[in-house]
C-alpha cells in the first residue's frame, strides 16, 4: 500500500504518470471503498469501509493523502473502542481539568513533549497502561500530587 498526494507525479521509465495511474504499471487505477489493514500498537486493525485507490491489473493498493489519513483515524478509533480506551476528546478533557499544559501532562508522565498532543489530535493513540494512568489521574484524588512530587 502506498501513499501519493493529488500534487505528486510519478515518473516511470522517463514517463510522467498521472495522478491516479499505478506507480508500479502506469495503469489508471480505480477508487474503491473496502476493507484496508493498518498496524495500530503492534496489532493490525482492520477498517471496513477505506477508501482507497486500487490498480485494475496488478492489484496495487494506493492511499491518497486524505484517505490515509482517514484511515488512519479509523483504526485509532476501532483500536479505543476494542480496549475501552479513552477518546481523544476524553484526554482533553482530564488535562483541561486538571489546568495543566501539554507539555505539563507529559512531563509528569514522562512522555515526550508531542505524545500528549497526538493522543488529543487523534493522530495516536495511548497504551492501555498510560490510559490506565490516566483514568488514575482523572478518578483518585491526590493522584497528581503524587506525580508532582515524583515526576522526574
Amino acid at each position: 500500500m502506498k501513499t501519493t498526494s493529488r500534487s505528486v507525479q510519478r515518473a516511470r521509465r522517463g514517463a510522467v504518470l498521472s495522478d491516479h495511474a499505478c506507480p508500479e504499471c502506469g495503469t489508471p487505477m480505480k477508487e474503491r471503498r473496502g476493507k484496508l489493514r493498518l498496524p495500530v500498537n503492534g496489532e493490525e486493525i482492520t477498517v471496513p469501509e477505506a477508501t482507497h485507490l486500487i490498480c485494475p491489473r496488478c492489484h496495487e493498493v494506493l492511499l491518497r493523502s486524505d484517505d490515509a489519513r482517514r484511515l488512519r483515524r479509523g483504526a485509532l478509533e476501532i483500536y479505543r473502542a476494542k480496549y475501552g480506551l479513552l477518546s481523544a476528546d476524553d484526554i482533553r478533557s482530564i488535562r483541561e481539568r486538571l489546568d495543566l499544559t501539554q507539555a505539563e501532562l507529559a512531563h509528569l508522565l514522562r512522555l515526550g513533549g508531542n505524545t500528549i498532543s497526538r493522543w488529543e489530535s487523534a493522530r495516536n493513540v495511548q497504551t492501555a497502561s498510560m490510559d490506565m494512568l490516566l483514568r488514575m489521574i482523572r478518578d483518585l484524588p491526590g493522584s497528581l500530587d503524587y506525580l508532582r512530587k515524583h515526576a522526574a
